[in-house]
């Protein structure tokens, strides 16, 4: 059939009429099982899909969702994470004949420019937020236009919103605990930036869990890219060299990678030298050499389990907080003693 099938031509090749096709490929009552799954097959067969556009019409329905990502190209094209994430978000979608409409702007005024246009016009069901800030004014912004939304971790605002959360905490404690045991003692965090609740979090995990271990913790923020992590990585290694750290975590793993450049540039071996670790669990850090100790965060998952929750709230599911594996420690290549002169 050279072009689209229509619910006629499966009317036709079931031998049903057109509104009893319609109510079997919707799942709605009045259609018996065995003539449901007859028709269902059917169009099957012939290369039936649901249209999304005849669909919007009828229930008022984009079967799109959106993601309004406001940071520097130069990250995002950097950050595995993203990608990962997206990977994960299409699985679902595809699945479900949705679509993502993605959105990449450079400040504030334009991220709220984008989620006022796509709302006002119906172009998304829902949004998918991502970077969660302190104060974060999208949530109230979200709400107010009427749009269903989830979050990626727990505002600290009041949200209405379902949230899917990760807990570090185990995953960070036992990986200080682990350097800690492989004798280091002076340990670096180059953290995120502090805006984000997610940058926070993980710098004030890493401090509780240095103190813990009985040592005084030694941080560099950043802003996650890994141009600021190959410079703070330079900064902790020219302090003196009863200062200087013999293993650095890093907020993101970009940043792990570009420290380690940093480091193998300056005749440093990793990790004889100096360990370095990761905490985003992506894919590449699997590929550099020595592979890099992270945690195992699973960007694809989040995607995954974001995409069925907003979904699942589009089609009127109540507001459930989903919670995923708590971040465990993934031992690699880039760890070790520290150097004993």
């Amino acid at each position: 059939m050279a072009r689209r099938p229509t619910i006629v031509d499966v009317a036709r090749e079931a031998g049903v009429s057109k509104g009893l096709v319609s109510l079997a490929l919707n799942d709605r009552p009045g259609v018996n099982a065995g003539t449901r799954e007859r028709i269902q097959q059917i169009a099957t067969d012939i290369g039936w899909r649901p249209n999304p556009a005849a669909r919007g019409l009828t229930n008022r329905r984009a079967y799109a969702l959106g993601l309004v990502v406001r940071r520097d190209p130069r990250i995002i094209e950097t950050d595995p994470f993203f990608a990962a994430f997206i990977a994960g978000l299409e699985t679902v979608l595809s699945d479900r004949g949705q679509v993502l409409v993605l959105s990449l702007v450079a400040d504030q005024d334009a991220e709220e420019r984008a989620y006022r246009t796509l709302a006002a016009d119906a172009r998304v069901d829902g949004f998918i937020v991502t970077d969660l800030l302190a104060d974060d004014p999208r949530i109230d912004l979200i709400t107010t236009l009427g749009v269903q939304a989830v979050t990626l971790g727990q505002p600290d605002v009041p949200t209405s919103f379902p949230a899917v959360l990760r807990d570090y905490a185990p995953g960070i404690a036992e990986l200080v605990r682990y350097l800690v045991d492989l004798g280091h003692v002076r340990i670096a965090h180059v953290s995120g930036t502090d805006t984000m609740l997610h940058g926070h979090e993980r710098r004030q995990l890493f401090v509780h869990a240095v103190r813990g271990e009985g040592a005084e913790p030694l941080v560099v923020p950043t802003d996650f890219s890994p141009e600021q992590g190959a410079a703070a990585t330079t900064e902790l290694l020219d302090l003196p060299a009863h200062e200087r750290p013999t293993a650095i975590v890093y907020g993101n793993d970009p940043m792990a990678i570009a420290g380690m450049s940093v480091a193998q540039q300056r005749g440093l071996r990793i990790p004889d030298d100096l360990s370095v670790t990761g905490l985003d669990g992506s894919q590449i850090g699997r590929l550099v050499h020595p592979a890099l100790t992270t945690l195992d965060n699973d960007p694809a998952e989040w995607g995954r389990i974001v995409a069925s929750t907003l979904l699942d709230l589009v089609d009127g599911t109540a507001p459930v907080d989903r919670t995923l594996t708590p971040a465990g420690l993934i031992v690699r290549g880039s760890t070790g003693a520290p150097p004993t002169r």
